[in-house]
């Protein structure tokens, strides 16, 4: 049988690198400027914060070249679309107060490609340096996805993230791979990724499980 990689299934819509502890939390509380992931979110995300691919997309140098970034260099490769929700935009709630905020990346995020943010509240497009232009989507999920399966045509659509908005494509069938890692600690607070929601009636499968250096891998389907 072959081996399941994402690299070879081609036109999906993905969630790839999201980080889950072992007491089930993908971000941690009280984000805000100086907490982009929450407090202690950045444990959360060693297993690619520590990669080469990570510091390369910042400018700097060295990183780790192990497992873990091999499942990082795969999770940007072959994206021609992006959806994020609107916490992993930035910390701002209600209406924009202004256009200042531009995401958290400074003026080239790693995107590249159109990225679609999940809101209440219409804005603008943001166009930045590299390609990636921001597009703001008040209609949902539904919206966002048949917008960034246009802007994608044959390649992959990444569902970025929050939890919140991995847990509502998820609820809906959506989601077609998960690639998730299993960070060996304990966060006690925060939000979880799976709250509310119950995998194996909804028609995922964990097909592969690869022990990484700071994770576990685990790479996850939709058994249609």
């Amino acid at each position: 049988m072959a081996v399941w990689d994402p690299l070879f299934l081609m036109s999906k819509v993905v969630v790839q690198n999201v980080a889950v502890s072992i007491d089930g939390y993908s971000a941690g509380p009280d984000q805000d400027t100086n907490n982009p992931l929450g407090v202690n979110g950045p444990d959360l995300m060693a297993a690619f914060f520590e990669t080469k691919t990570f510091r390369d997309q910042h400018g700097l140098e060295g990183g780790e070249n192990g497992i873990d970034n091999a499942f990082s260099v795969k999770s940007m490769a072959g994206k021609g679309a992006w959806i994020l929700g609107r916490n992993m935009f930035g910390p701002i709630r209600g209406p924009w107060p202004n256009d200042d905020w531009k995401g958290w990346w400074g003026d080239e995020p790693p995107y590249h490609v159109p990225t679609f943010v999940l809101t209440h509240y219409a804005r603008e497009p943001i166009v930045m340096k590299g390609g990636t232009t921001f597009r703001f989507v008040t209609e949902g999920i539904h919206s966002a996805l048949e917008q960034a399966k246009a802007a994608a045509g044959d390649l992959d659509v990444r569902v970025g993230g929050g939890p919140a908005t991995i847990r509502q494509f998820l609820d809906a069938r959506l989601l077609d791979e998960l690639h998730l890692m299993v960070r060996p600690i304990f966060m006690g607070r925060g939000e979880k990724l799976f709250d509310g929601l119950d995998l194996r009636e909804l028609g995922y499968v964990c097909e592969k499980s690869v022990p990484g250096e700071r994770a576990t891998h685990l790479l996850i389907r939709r058994n249609d």
